[in-house]
């Protein structure tokens, strides 16, 4: 199983990612192992998440959701209701 996820801190910087280990990445999003979220002092909680079988499938996602169009300001909508 692979996942597309989001996590936001408690100064609502958010942050999506890909994984096939939902626990441990987000474990390691808190320790600090995860170069863009280490610059945070804050904590991570995961707010939502998407589980796929296919790799590929959801590496697209997350790409789509990065780039900051359509994709990611629809879905951002529908989680954050902003």
């Amino acid at each position: 199983m692979f996942y597309v996820y989001i996590l936001e801190n408690s100064e609502k910087e958010r942050y999506v990612g890909f994984t096939s280990n939902l626990r441990q990445r987000v474990k390691a999003h808190n320790s600090g192992a995860s170069t863009y979220t280490s610059k945070s002092n804050s904590k991570w909680k995961l707010i939502y998440y998407e589980a796929y079988l296919d790799r590929e499938i959801a590496q697209d996602r997350e790409k789509k959701i990065k780039q900051r169009g359509r994709t990611k300001q629809e879905l951002f909508k529908r989680v954050f209701g902003s």
